[in-house]
């Protein structure tokens, strides 16, 4: 999720009335694993009785807080040039 927002999700509006452009995901292009190469992952045991109920946490959004982010600074370590605006496309870069 956080290589695909840092390089590809880009919802696209209309700037003369403010409406959304990208209709669809046909339009709005996701990674697929193609795309993505391994990674690996680490799970951490952890009890926290204040999370809820049942003790059971998200893992989704909270794990790619850093990740658009590390390819920024990636991308301006390999180019030069700082991208401040998501996605990052090669026509930015020139």
């Amino acid at each position: 999720m956080g290589i695909g927002m840092a390089l590809m999700e880009e919802t696209v509006t209309d700037q003369s009335n403010g409406r959304v452009v990208t209709r669809n995901l046909a339009d709005y292009h996701v990674p697929v694993n193609a795309d993505i190469p391994n990674i690996n992952i680490h799970i951490i045991d952890e009890v926290d009785p204040y999370v809820n109920p049942i003790g059971t946490k998200g893992i989704g959004e909270i794990g790619i807080t850093g990740a658009a982010a590390a390819v920024a600074n990636a991308v301006y370590h390999a180019t030069g040039k700082r991208i401040r605006n998501l996605p990052i496309t090669a026509d930015k870069l020139m």
